[in-house]
């Protein structure tokens, strides 16, 4: 291994640190122990044929020269993409900083307390902004959001209407034409009837929801009361899709009957990024809060009583409800949650409001310009956004053409008028440079630009007060907010302190080259509306990621549009769904899944319109073939896919996979391989080795996108030839070779974060990418020959080896000393780690996963901390002191080792220093162990900060 080779910094043992591994799990090589896990029948012959991969310093030069391919206009598109400016103290801090980034999502509150803080600013600011009563953690993006808002008020719909078939939603036609495609893709999957047309014509007695954009999708700011009051005296729910940043001015529409509101966060400082990531919110009444999707931060109490944060209703119940779930929603946007709460957190409501008056204002002073020159603006009243009308005999080629050669971009719709937004970044001078445009389009002279106040009538402007507490005036300066934002950090548990060992979610190294280009304007200022060919080095990284994954997964195309790996598990579906439709088989409406499979499999399914059958797995982990080709008989007219994870959720290459793949094929149906382990095949073997059609590819996992807190995540598609023409589209910009579907709001879904994929794949290459794979299998076999004698690993292949994680069973403990996995994992945080997965799929156990990115040094400091806590059970055993002992009293905070009184029976040192690293390392969690059941009683997501509460 070069150690000048990326894969030299990326790997974490070295070779002599294999060699000990292998003789501990007992082969002579590397190759041996590949050969022996994997089934022969599904190897690749050869690695896949992708480029050699090359160093840092040739990356760098290489992702500098592809970024100056992108042509930074002054883009005044708008349509929920805005410019802002973020910032310096919160790019520094949060988003280049790997203590934010590369946190895992706050399932284990005790060592979340900063994100979880983070996050209950966001809901705060958005019910101060809204109007609203209770707002979750964030979203994908603004069309998912409105399409979960369709959903929420479908599910919640009173008896009367579901007993009645009330089933039409109603979109007004004046909303983002991408928000309404996505909208209209959920609705024709679960068979919903979208009408679409002027809101305030509309009869709402027909309809069980109603979704209106505020202000309208062509800026115009409506008067939306009356329809609001005409829908609730029909029992009809109101959504409304509002822009954060107007709302600063405008009257809430919480203050005017609406029942849900959501949008984009996203001109709160996070940068356009050609479309992506950005946290979408989503605010509701009190009344909804069982049915919300997402996560939601609420209040609760640590065992001493202590104020503490913790997810509540978190929609990690598709584990529980599967097929039944409200949403099949799993990563969220909690870092750029974080970035947008921060902002402001920073500018505080002065701030906000500066920001926000001066967008309005340079919109009032081009209005006045363009109607000097003889345009009409046909809004009236609006925020930030024109639509202009041109004199007669003027064209939009004419605007377009001096425009694009002045370096600006216009909205520009069918019927010849245009769209023109104004955002915090426009200066007083590029207002003029637009007013000098019409004016040379125009032949008329030059007309000065003159910034006045307001524009609006003052029954559109909000006069309530908002955003009083001290959260939004104590850090408004620098110093102020650097310190908030470190004392935050200092609470949360991310890969700076040691690994994080969670089955399934692959945690491995986020390196800094990798993301190093988020920060650069080249791709973060980039609006994803813009001429294509302004954008060339986005489409650079399309392309060549595009290339990498289907040579890695064999597969004929590819789609970025999924922004997230439930979304990718939601399209793969439809994708297969619009296959067999093309082929007059619309009554293929079956999907088997195996009973390990993650829940958002299930719940994705049936988001997709398809009915769940599920097989069952054997006990020895594996999917009972015998009952899978029993189900597929049975339902072989209707048999539509087979979801499949492989290597399996119980960490098994199973060695009936390919029999598994033909069997469904033979009754008609496509094969759907959930990509979540993908980290176990790249190079070694791929979908289609093992009969696939689709897959979805967690970036965020396998390709080295950080988990962010809980997102972004990003989930292409890859399908097979006879898929491509059925990937997603798009209503705006045209994707080539497809029909039919829109699964995100941009083209090219978190188009931001493939850049961080990119250079993995780039700087790996060939060999690395495959060497990752074998030592990511390596790890967990290393770990598993190291625990076998204290826990018992409860599945393995064929030949007595795991893959790239492994489930190990706590569940003997309980009835010798009350000792469950949950009491095991808050030790752990004692001991200076992050808990494994947790119950899943399997009760009471815990699933690893190590990743090839960890250090030979860091395996066996887990492995020896969970031994040690094995013998700390055996000493509870031996002890019979079952509730009073180091496992129930974990997690061990500083506060209670210092307390005056120690009545405990085992010492302070054993609490909190259990072993070496612990006394020269020492990460405190800051809170006792929470009291979910307090929490789920008293649910308290009033998010205020959590000092309200001490």
């Amino acid at each position: 291994m070069n150690n000048n080779h990326f894969v030299f910094r990326h790997i974490g043992p070295r070779k002599a640190d294999m060699d000990v591994m292998l003789k501990k799990i007992g082969v002579s090589s590397l190759d041996e122990l590949i050969d022996k896990t994997i089934p022969a029948d599904i190897r690749l012959k050869n690695e896949p044929d992708v480029p050699e991969g090359i160093s840092e310093q040739e990356y760098y030069s290489k992702i500098k020269k592809i970024a100056s391919e992108n042509k930074l206009f002054t883009s005044l598109i708008g349509m929920g993409y805005y410019g802002t400016v973020l910032p310096a103290v919160i790019q520094r801090n949060i988003l280049e900083n790997p203590a934010w980034y590369t946190s895992y999502t706050p399932y284990q509150a005790e060592i979340s307390q900063g994100r979880l803080e983070a996050l209950l600013n966001f809901q705060t600011v958005v019910l101060e902004l809204t109007g609203m009563e209770i707002a979750n953690a964030s979203l994908l993006d603004e069309g998912t959001a409105a399409a979960e808002a369709m959903i929420m008020l479908y599910n919640s719909r009173p008896k009367e209407q579901a007993c009645n078939g009330v089933n039409t939603f109603f979109v007004d036609k004046n909303i983002f034409p991408q928000t309404l495609s996505v909208v209209k893709t959920r609705a024709t999957a679960l068979g919903i009837d979208v009408i679409i047309g002027n809101v305030m014509d509309l009869d709402p007695a027909q309809v069980f929801g109603i979704l209106i954009q505020y202000p309208a999708g062509d800026g115009k700011v409506t008067d939306y009361r009356s329809i609001v009051e005409k829908a609730h005296a029909v029992n009809v729910p109101v959504a409304v899709a509002a822009d954060i940043m107007s709302l600063v001015m405008l009257v809430p529409p919480g203050q005017w009957g609406a029942d849900i509101v959501i949008g984009s966060s996203q001109r709160f400082g996070v940068p356009v990024n050609y479309g992506g990531p950005h946290a979408a919110y989503f605010a509701t009444k009190e009344a909804y809060k069982r049915y919300m999707p997402g996560r939601i931060i609420g209040v609760t109490v640590d065992v001493d009583k202590k104020p503490a944060l913790r997810m509540a209703l978190q929609t990690r119940e598709q584990h529980i409800k599967r097929e039944r779930a409200t949403s099949n929603i799993c990563t969220a946007q909690a870092l750029l949650a974080t970035m947008a709460g921060m902002y402001a957190v920073y500018h505080g409501r002065e701030g906000l409001y500066t920001i926000a008056s001066s967008i309005h204002s340079k919109a009032a002073a081009l209005r006045d310009a363009l109607t000097t020159l003889g345009c009409k603006e046909l809004n009236g009243e609006f925020f930030d956004t024109l639509h202009v009308q041109l004199p007669s005999g003027v064209t939009t080629d004419t605007i377009r053409k001096i425009a694009l050669e002045r370096e600006f971009n216009f909205r520009y719709f069918e019927d010849g008028t245009l769209g023109i937004s104004m955002d915090e970044t426009v200066s007083e001078k590029q207002v003029q440079t637009v007013a000098d445009i019409f004016a040379s389009a125009l032949s008329k002279s030059p007309v000065t630009v003159i910034l006045k106040g307001k524009a609006l009538a003052d029954s559109f402007l909000r006069s309530d007060s908002y955003m009083n507490l001290t959260l939004f005036s104590r850090y408004s300066s620098e110093t102020e907010m650097m310190r908030y934002i470190k004392h935050l950090e200092t609470k949360d548990y991310s890969l700076v302190h040691g690994m994080i060992p969670l089955g399934s979610c692959t945690m491995k190294l986020n390196a800094a080259i990798e993301m190093l280009p988020l920060s650069w304007p080249e791709l973060g200022n980039m609006h994803p509306f813009v001429p294509v060919d302004q954008a060339k080095g986005y489409h650079t990284i399309f392309s060549e990621l595009g290339d990498f994954l289907k040579k890695i997964t064999g597969f004929a195309g590819v789609s970025f549009q999924p922004n997230s790996g439930a979304a990718g598990e939601y399209s793969g579906l439809l994708v297969i769904k619009q296959y067999h439709e093309s082929r007059n088989q619309k009554h293929r409406d079956i999907v088997l899944i195996p009973s390990s499979a993650h829940g958002t499999n299930p719940a994705s399914a049936a988001m997709a319109g398809f009915k769940v059958v599920v097989v069952n797995c054997d006990d020895r982990g594996n999917i009972d073939v015998a009952d899978l080709r029993a189900k597929a008989e049975q339902h072989k007219d209707n048999l539509a896919a087979f979801m499949v994870t492989y290597p399996s959720t119980h960490g098994v290459f199973e060695s009936a996979i390919r029999e598994m793949a033909s069997l469904i094929h033979e009754f008609g149906g496509q094969v759907y391989m959930d990509g979540a382990n993908m980290n176990a095949q790249v190079g070694l073997t791929n979908p289609v080795a093992i009969g696939a059609d689709v897959c979805h590819l967690n970036l965020h996992k396998t390709f080295a996108i950080p988990h962010g807190g809980g997102g972004p995540g990003e989930g292409p598609i890859a399908v097979a030839p006879h898929l491509v023409e059925f990937l997603p589209g798009h209503p705006v910009v045209h994707l080539d070779g497809t029909d039919g579907i829109t699964v995100a709001s941009a083209p090219w879904g978190s188009a931001g974060i493939l850049v961080i994929s990119h250079a993995y794949c780039t700087l790996l290459g060939r060999e690395g990418l495959t060497m990752s794979t074998k030592i990511a299998i390596l790890n967990a076999n290393y770990l598993a020959a190291c625990l076998k004698d204290f826990y018992k690993v409860l599945y393995t292949g064929a030949n007595g080896f795991v893959g790239h994680e492994m489930i190990l069973d706590c569940r003997g403990f309980k009835p010798l000393s009350d000792v469950t996995e949950t009491d095991i994992a808050k030790r752990l945080m004692d001991y200076g780690f992050h808990a494994p997965t947790l119950s899943f799929p399997v009760h009471g156990t815990l699933m690893v996963e190590p990743t090839e990115s960890e250090s030979l040094y860091e395996l066996d400091r887990f492995a020896n901390a969970l031994v040690s806590i094995f013998n700390e059970i055996q000493w509870i055993i031996q002890s019979g002191n079952k509730a009073d002992n180091m496992l129930k009293n974990a997690p061990h905070t500083q506060l209670r080792v210092i307390a005056d009184t120690w009545e405990h029976s085992y010492t302070r040192k054993q609490a909190a220093f259990p072993d070496a690293w612990s006394e020269r390392n020492k990460f405190w969690p800051s809170v006792s162990r929470v009291d979910d059941a307090f929490g789920d009683r008293n649910l308290v997501c009033s998010c205020q900060p959590i000092d309200a509460y001490r």
